[in-house]
């Protein structure tokens, strides 16, 4: 090969290599998309008559005929910001505002919360893996415990649930408590984990990590660990008119409502 069509094939080759990688481009368009998600979405919002929903479909029958049958069972929603976290955010802030006005109910999930720690380590978690966590934690549950005025406690969880600190170490923390619970019962969830991979290998890549998106398993292992029941609501394209219900874990008496549409949770009050 002559100096003239080497220098051409090596600027050929640089100009190849320099170009974007295409999966790159999505990847980097789809962080925009979900910045741009997170900067102008609440972490958790205020209360909405479900009727706002229809605001989102104004031109989708399927879904407004859902939205229609959603209304007949349900007053409000509570949105969630999409981010990935959205189960695990909703989940412990919805349980968590149903016990502000149980009493008992919170002194007995207050009790389980604060010997949860030493049962991670037990499980072989590290302790300072999961101790700052911990204790944020079980510093949010004791400053609501000790706000008489449920107006007041509720306002309180509000705030905190919205301040990024609190409310992503309230999220990891559940997350550490789901993850404990599918390697506690490993024999029983096993069966329900995809491809060769174990239960730890399950709750390394898919519970723990921040931003990581939930499915069935992660809800059911998440009651068990908070010894509650969740009913899911599921709106999608499907061709029915009413929205399909389904609690978890089977045969439950559920305590936290979720509207699920795909790839997304918010919470829903009768």
């Amino acid at each position: 090969m002559g100096d003239e069509a080497q220098t051409t094939s090596t600027t050929v080759s640089k100009e190849i290599t320099s170009q974007p990688n295409q999966d790159e481009l999505i990847l980097a368009q789809q962080r925009q998309i979900e910045k741009e998600i997170s900067d102008s979405t609440t972490l958790v919002g205020e209360l909405e008559p479900i009727s706002s929903l229809n605001n989102e479909y104004s031109s989708d029958e399927v879904y407004l005929d859902k939205v229609k049958d959603l209304g007949e069972k349900y007053k409000f929603i509570r949105r969630t910001r999409p981010d990935g976290n959205c189960f695990f955010r909703a989940f412990s802030y919805a349980n968590i505002e149903r016990l502000l006005s149980k009493k008992e109910d919170y002194n007995e999930f207050y009790r389980i919360s604060e010997e949860s720690k030493d049962v991670l380590v037990s499980l072989g978690f590290q302790q300072f893996t999961v101790e700052d966590f911990y204790d944020t934690y079980m510093e949010v549950l004791k400053k609501l415990k000790n706000i008489e005025n449920l107006d007041e406690a509720h306002k309180e969880l509000h705030t905190t649930f919205n301040e990024q600190g609190f409310s992503d170490y309230m999220v990891v923390y559940l997350r550490l408590l789901t993850s404990g619970q599918l390697q506690k019962d490993q024999d029983f969830y096993s069966c329900f984990i995809e491809g060769d991979r174990t239960v730890t290998d399950f709750c390394h890549q898919e519970v723990e990590p921040m931003y990581k998106e939930s499915d069935h398993i992660h809800i059911i292992a998440a009651c068990a660990a908070l010894n509650t029941g969740v009913r899911v609501i599921y709106m999608d394209r499907g061709t029915e008119k009413s929205c399909t219900a389904h609690d978890l874990p089977e045969g439950c008496s559920p305590t936290v409502h979720l509207l699920y549409r795909p790839g997304h949770y918010d919470i829903l009050y009768l």
